[in-house]
């Protein structure tokens, strides 16, 4: 089951994608969303995590607004005039939903981002520490110091995926930012992918660097290690 819900966000109201599983009940993910916004390629992975046995909900931090796949000017321009303290609002609103619903099962949740949502992924993290127990964040990541967020709040468990040839968000990058996370004791791993490029696991191939051989191995992967953080 898949429907468009909305939940509140400090005072004001917020909309989001939220699948379910087909025995209705599991434990909640948050899917954080790419440049282009509330897309056919986030609501699709809102829907693999659902045929998983996950609650997924996915907030429209654009809130309405969105970018065709061949309008990355566009897309970066949603992307930038983004307020990141209203995007942390909308998230934590989703949180709070999803935690509440009828549907989620346990009290911890996790949160699965992608490109900008990878990067988002971290600041939930840090903002919902309370709550967020396992995070997936995909080829996007803040920077170590002076950011969105104060990454040392986090408590989840981290497995990310980064791509090699990435000029949004460099692998050398990624590579100091889970060497400094884990020397404040944090519980990260940052795989580089070799040979990808960035949105590897974009169904829509927006960008031609689509890896379905690659996306195929990592889902079961991102799936279980979920399974095994939140049950």
């Amino acid at each position: 089951m898949a429907e468009i819900v909305e939940f509140a966000s400090n005072g004001n109201t917020a909309r989001g994608y939220l699948a379910a599983p087909a025995g209705d009940s599991g434990p909640g993910v948050i899917v954080v969303q790419e440049w282009w916004g509330l897309d056919s390629g986030i609501k699709e992975m809102a829907d693999r995590l659902a045929a998983a046995g996950f609650v997924a909900l996915a907030p429209d931090l654009y809130h309405g607004e969105l970018a065709a796949h061949d309008e990355m000017d566009k897309a970066g321009q949603l992307m930038t005039e983004l307020p990141i303290d209203r995007a942390g609002r909308d998230m934590s609103g989703a949180i709070d939903f999803l935690a509440d619903h009828d549907a989620t099962t346990g009290d911890a949740l996790g949160v699965v981002g992608f490109c900008m949502g990878g990067m988002l992924t971290f600041v939930l993290a840090s903002l919902r520490p309370d709550k967020i127990k396992a995070a997936v964040p995909f080829y996007g990541f803040p920077p170590m110091e002076d950011g969105p967020a104060d990454l040392s709040k986090i408590e989840a468990v981290v497995r990310g995926h980064m791509a090699e040839n990435d000029d949004f968000f460099p692998p050398e990058q990624a590579e100091a930012l889970e060497a400094y996370l884990q020397g404040l004791g944090k519980d990260v791993t940052l795989t580089v992918h070799p040979g990808t490029g960035h949105a590897f696991m974009a169904p829509h191939d927006a960008m031609g660097s689509h890896d379905p051989e690659l996306a195929e191995k990592i889902w079961p992967e991102v799936t279980g290690f979920l399974h095994d953080q939140l049950g």
